[in-house]
Order: structure tokens, then sequence, then C-alpha cells
């Protein structure tokens, strides 16, 4: 029978005491004096004194307190009791006697609201990396400026405080008619309520680091990587146009409004404004010292020849000596085809011009009858290209004439080889020839070398009639309302859509100036009827129904394309010298 009750543990043993060899400690002892000896590579480490203990402890308080007071002073926005621990702490020179890591360079950290919108709004697409004049493979830009590759950008500062942003416990503060370090100046501050014009020593100092105005690059910089530059509005603006109007000799008639005779200038006092960032005003002087040594070139139709005369018009206000400026051949009319060239003596540049309508050539066949028709190659570029391969900066544009009867209607006027077709839809005829205008780039363009924009359609703004027949542009105050602006869609040919697909397709980095919702917005800046001077009475009431709504008044509205244009290839030399930088820097290490 089992017993029922718990079971028994097992009685503890005892182990017997542990039996060493006689000759065992005399091993051990011989062990022990042959390992820590004095000679021996073995110490065992003692603290034989209380100041020993003393030295120990005093130097774990002292590192342990250094560290907090360098902690502190890395984050100079912390709050301290003692203004004089505050005005100490507050040295903008302490950090640079120190480790990086240690003081992190908060004067950089510049609060701005445009910032932080822009940061969150990445509005336009990203395009790959580049420099100004010598772009490489990728630009992280969003300028709108696209391409296969995409879009481009330029950010400033707040509005009314160009030169200096103001962070958290600053005061707004300007400083008026400063030029910052990227050839564009600021505006100045038009507020009545910002009196202070320069900062205070404590003012530039709580920030942390340095003035915050020397370390505007950063800031600008990082603006202009999240800003599509052509997503804007139109602004008053009543300080002069970057030229004077009637300064410049080398406008074209049609193109001059105030010689010709316009009576209102109200046309010169607008600015176009990004939504998301600020744009400086351009600095002409910088803007010289930019292009020394380079060759610029616009190609197409006469309005990059509004756009090539305005570049000149604004680099030559800022050269002092204006009889180093002039055309080559001497000529001083631009209407007829052919290429001209303003040569800047002083810099070693030129501006260049060459009429490309369409971007392909323009072509004779002979008929049966033995007379000659016209014809467009749509296989074939221009001949004058080979002329400008090597340049810097190339500015295409092609569109407005693509609407006129002749193309739009595509009866035998489109080639093709020997073939001349019957008839060809403009769409597919525009299409064809941009193909050819793209395999051209990429067979011949090092776009290490040289920068290619292509500058958008720009509209035009007849009303009660076309080109041809009686239209007429005589407002004087640009489109407010939006809803009031020309429908996009309804353009035949649809010109925006048709280049937007080009530029998605062309395969090396080109920045498409997108200026099409910007013009769309001035019906008030062209010549109008105003297209010569001295006019007789006669001469007036046949431009009354013949008038200018497709080109632009100088001063006017290609001013600003030139500005975007000067703003992206300032973006992509910054950038471009901030890679260089980085990769010095891990070549180094």
């Amino acid at each position: 029978m089992e017993d029922s009750s718990s079971p028994t543990l097992p009685t503890k043993r005892a182990f017997p005491p542990l039996q060493m060899h006689r000759y065992s400690s005399n091993i051990m002892m011989e062990l022990k004096n042959t390992l820590f000896s004095p000679t021996s590579l073995i110490r065992i480490p003692t603290f034989r004194t209380k100041r020993s203990m003393v030295l120990l402890y005093s130097f774990g308080f002292i590192f342990v307190l250094s560290t907090m007071v360098f902690v502190l002073i890395g984050h100079s926005h912390t709050s301290y009791s003692s203004d004089w621990l505050k005005n100490i702490l507050n040295r903008s020179d302490l950090p640079s006697y120190f480790p990086r890591y240690l003081f992190p360079d908060n004067s950089s950290r510049i609060y701005d609201a445009s910032t932080r919108h822009a940061e969150t709004n990445d509005s336009g697409r990203v395009s790959a990396g580049g420099s100004a004049l010598a772009p490489s493979g990728s630009y992280s830009v969003y300028l709108n400026a696209t391409s296969s590759s995409g879009n481009g950008t330029l950010a400033g500062n707040v509005e009314n405080n160009p030169t200096v942003v103001p962070s958290p416990g600053i005061n707004s503060v300007s400083v008026k008619n400063e030029t910052s370090d990227h050839g564009m100046t600021g505006n100045g501050n038009q507020n009545a309520g910002s009196k202070n014009t320069t900062l205070s020593r404590g003012d530039r100092n709580r920030g942390g680091g340095k003035p915050m105005v020397k370390r505007k690059g950063k800031n600008w910089l990082k603006m202009m990587s999240k800003c599509d530059i052509y997503d804007g509005k139109w602004v008053r603006d009543d300080r002069p146009p970057l030229y004077e109007r009637g300064s410049c000799p080398h406008i074209d008639e049609p193109f001059n409004c105030y010689v010709n005779g316009r009576p209102d200038y109200g046309y010169e006092n607008y600015r176009w404004q990004p939504h998301h960032c600020k744009l400086p005003r351009l600095d002409g002087g910088k803007m010289l010292n930019f292009f020394r040594g380079k060759r610029i070139v616009y190609v197409g139709d006469s309005l990059n020849r509004n756009m090539w005369e305005s570049m000149v018009c604004l680099l030559r206000n800022a050269v002092k000596d204006k009889n180093r400026v002039f055309e080559v051949s001497g000529r001083n009319d631009f209407k007829k085809e052919g290429a001209y060239s303003f040569l800047f003596l002083d810099y070693n540049f030129s501006v260049e011009y060459i009429r490309s309508a369409f971007l392909v050539q323009e072509w004779e066949v002979q008929t049966a009858n033995g007379s000659t028709k016209e014809t467009l190659r749509l296989d074939l570029v221009e001949k004058s290209y080979e002329t400008f391969k090597d340049a810097d900066v190339l500015n295409f544009n092609t569109g407005n004439w693509w609407t006129h009867e002749k193309t739009s209607e595509g009866k035998g006027y489109y080639q093709e080889g020997d073939h001349i077709h019957e008839q060809l839809d403009v769409v597919e005829a525009f299409d064809k020839a941009m193909t050819t205008w793209a395999r051209w780039l990429e067979a011949n363009i090092n776009p290490m070398k040289t920068h290619v924009f292509f500058r958008g359609y720009s509209f035009s703004h007849f009303s009660k009639g076309e080109w041809n027949t009686g239209g007429r542009c005589d407002s004087k105050e640009p489109i407010q309302d939006p809803k009031d602006l020309l429908n996009i869609n309804e353009l035949s040919p649809p010109i925006p859509q048709m280049l937007d697909k080009t530029m998605e397709r062309v395969k090396i980095p080109v920045f498409y100036q997108n200026v099409t919702k910007m013009t769309n917005y001035r019906q008030d800046a062209h010549p109008s009827l105003y297209r010569q001077p001295n006019m007789t009475d006669e001469e007036i009431r046949q431009f009354t129904t013949q008038q200018d709504c497709s080109h632009w008044c100088l001063p006017g509205v290609p001013d600003t394309w030139n500005e975007l244009m000067f703003a992206q290839l300032l973006l992509n030399h910054k950038q471009r010298q901030k890679r260089h930088k980085r990769s010095t820097k891990r070549g180094h290490l």
C-alpha cells in the first residue's frame, strides 16, 4: 500500500574539505610572484592614498559640469534666469573654439513662413541638378523649367525684408537696397511700421551664431529649390523699371512704345511675384560679372527677338562705358532674317539672336510649271545651328507661327525628305518638328557646358478680331480676375499642351520657362497701335485696325522672362558649388 504522506527530501551531505597537494601551494606562490612582480606586464591597480580618491572624484565632477555648460551654449534658444550668464553664453565667437557636434550652428535656422509653406507644398516637378553655366546631369530644382529632366526654381526672402529674415523673438528689420551675393538686390522695406534699418549687436546674436544677414545664402538656396517661380501673380511696383524708358537705343521700333508715343506707362509698374517665394530685384552689375567670358544665344521667332533685346538693354544699363557695347555688324534693324550679336567688350561676352521661327528649316521646291513653292522641312534643323552648339546658354522658342493659316491648315506645306504631305494635321507636324529639334540637341549639345532653356507660349490678346482682321488690345490694366483669363484649352492649335508633351520627351536637361500663365494676365503691355514713331494721321488709322497684340513693349514683360532665366542659372551655379564643396570634403576624409 502506497504511503500517502509527502515525499522526504534526501539528507544533505557535506562536501569533503578541499585537499591541496603539498606541492600545490608552492606552485601557486611562484606563479603569483612571477605575474605580479614589479617587473611583470600585469599590475594590480591600487589606490593607496586618500589623495588619489579625491582627485578621481574631482575630475569626474568637472567633466560632468563642463558637458552641461557646453550643451547649454549649443542651444542658444534656452532661457536663462541670469542676464550675466546669458550674455556670456550668447557670445557668437564661443562656438568657433569647440567641435561642431557640441555647438550646432543655429544661426542658419531662420524661421520664415514662406519657407515652411514651400517645404510642405512642393508644386512642380523635381528636376535633375546641375550648374549655372556648366550643368551636370541632375538638377534638384523646381523652377517649372521643365524638360525630361524637370524644373528649376528661385526663392528669395520675405517680401518686405529682402536682406534679413526675421527669426523668433527678433523684430522685423530691413536693410534697404543691400545687394546679396546672388546678383540680385533686395527691394527694401516698404512698410511704414518697420522702423529699424540695422541690427543691434544683441539682435544679431540673439538667434545664436553669426549675424543672420551673412547666413542668407543657405536659406535662399533652400527656398529656391522648393518654389515654382512661374506660379504667381503680378503685383504693383512703383519703382522705376530695370532700365529707363527711352534709354536703350537697341530696341526695335515695334517694341519701343515710349518712343512711338504711347502716353501711359502703367504697364511698367508691375513685377512678377511667385506664390511661395520672393524674387529679389535684379542687380545688373552682378549679372555682368556672372556672364563674363560667356556666350548667350537666343534662337526662335520675333518674340525671342523681343526677349533678346530686353537682355541687351538690361545688361547695357549696368555698363559704365556704353560705347563698349555694340552689334558686331553695325546693324540697328533686327527684323530681317539672319544672325545678330552684341559684344560687351569689358566683360568679354556676347548676347546673340538667330531667327528660326519654326526651329526647323523653311524650304523651297520647284513645281511642275517651273515656279517655286515654300515648304517646311520637318526633318531638318536650320543650318545655322552648327554655329552656336558650343554656346554657354541657349534659349529657344517657337509656337506663334504655328497658328498662322498656312501651318494650321497643313495643305501641301509640310515636307519630309522628298515627300511633301498633301495634308498633315498641325499637331502631328509640330510633333515631328520638335522631335527633330530634340534629336539635334541630344546629338550635339554637351550638357556639362551648355545650359538649354525653352521659353514657352506667350499669350496674345486680340479682341474683336484676330491680328489680320482688326483685333485690338488697348486696355491699360492687367487682367485682375482669373475668371477673365483666356481659356488655354480653347487655343487652336493647342500650343502649350504640344510644348508640354515635347519637353517631357527631351533626354537632356532643358529648362522650360512656362510663361503662359504670367503672360495671360498682361493684356495691357502690348505695343497695340504704337508701332512706329511720328505716325501720321493716316498711319494712326491704319494701325488702329492692325494692332500688335502679340509682342511686348520694352521695358516690359520680357524683362521678367530674363530675370527668371538668370535666377535659374544662378540657382544651378550655387547648387554646383555646394556639390563640389561636399565632394571635396569627402575626398579629404
